[in-house]
């Protein structure tokens, strides 16, 4: 029996988002030969869902559904959750896919709750034995990591950003089927988004950030993250902070990476006078290598880090920024 799987792609500022392939990845590894791959594009008229169609149809997918309405330019759950419920009560698929990010977090249990899915959140990896699939996810705020299996069909899942290899092109150039749906909430909107006010961190969104350099309470104020945001430039990576950093007001709390903030895996994380803090350790420790730098050599970081350096960060960040340049150049 085939089964389909439909991946809800999330896009930002007309490009789709990475997690938006790595969920399509994780969609195909958990597929089994004849199941059939399907995506959603989801937008207001001005997103330029066409032009990300077309992207998205260059992957593996028998289909690309674009819903387009005026009441979708800005997330808003209720609204999302009105336009897809007619195209996933038409597809009934087995599975859905997304990013766990913010809007992930919030529209996957509606969705799973519409559909009377299981859910599992913020999956780091996929195992297959057999026909079963197996999903990999951290619990204890990353201590421990458990693997869990559906029973049943359908279910729901969102993905950890910068866990799971993103998707690749099809070969041979197929392209898949693109599909487009005028798409309006069915009922009146309890709730309407008027605005989004962003404040600008950078062109890099954090949590897809291959390199991260953050700061602590040893930045000591909002001026000391200039050499930080210095190198994380050079290097082509986004500046995060430790909930201290963010409490003290040397930075805002969008940065703010941990227990209670944002949840990253770069491929390099480099530690600017943060002492590692139990709650600033859930959010950072998947980082493939960490790098610490702290004037206490007690610091329980050091314990986490892959590479250590004990000193002051003023003094040993610019040093690692012209050597990076040299490196560079």
């Amino acid at each position: 029996m085939s089964r389909t799987y439909i991946v809800i792609a999330e896009h930002r500022d007309g490009k789709l988002r990475q997690v938006a392939l790595e969920a399509l990845r994780a969609a195909a590894d958990s597929a089994c030969e004849g199941d059939t791959l399907q995506a959603v594009l989801i937008g207001g008229p001005d997103d330029g869902l066409d032009g990300l169609a077309a992207e998205l149809a260059a992957y593996p997918l028998a289909k690309v559904h674009v819903l387009a309405g005026e009441a979708l330019d800005r997330y808003n759950p209720e609204a999302y959750v009105q336009a897809l419920a007619p195209l996933l009560e038409t597809l009934q698929p087995d599975g859905l896919f997304l990013g766990h990010t913010a809007i992930g977090r919030d529209l996957a249990p509606a969705l799973a709750a519409r559909m009377g899915a299981g859910q599992l959140s913020d999956v780091t990896a996929i195992e297959r034995e057999g026909d079963r699939v197996v999903y990999v996810r951290p619990i204890y705020a990353g201590k421990a990591f458990e693997r869990k299996a559906f029973r049943s069909y359908p279910w729901v899942v969102t993905v950890r950003p910068n866990n799971i290899p993103a998707a690749a092109p099809s070969a041979g150039g197929a392209a898949a089927e693109i599909v487009r749906h005028a798409a309006e909430p069915a009922g009146m909107l309890r709730t309407v988004v008027r605005d989004v006010v962003r404040k600008a961190t950078g062109s890099i969104d954090l949590t897809e950030a291959r390199i991260v350099v953050s700061g602590g309470r040893g930045v000591k104020s909002a001026e000391g993250f200039g050499p930080l945001e210095e190198l994380a430039a050079l290097l082509g990576g986004a500046v995060g902070a430790s909930r201290g950093a963010c409490d003290a007001g040397y930075c805002g709390y969008d940065r703010q990476i941990g227990q209670t903030g944002k949840v990253v895996t770069p491929e390099l994380y480099i530690a600017c006078g943060i002492s590692g803090a139990i709650q600033h350790v859930a959010g950072m420790s998947g980082s493939r290598i960490i790098v610490a730098i702290n004037k206490d050599p007690e610091a329980p970081i050091f314990q986490l880090a892959d590479y250590g350096i004990v000193g002051d960060l003023f003094e040993i960040v610019p040093l690692l920024t012209a050597e990076f340049r040299r490196a560079l150049a």
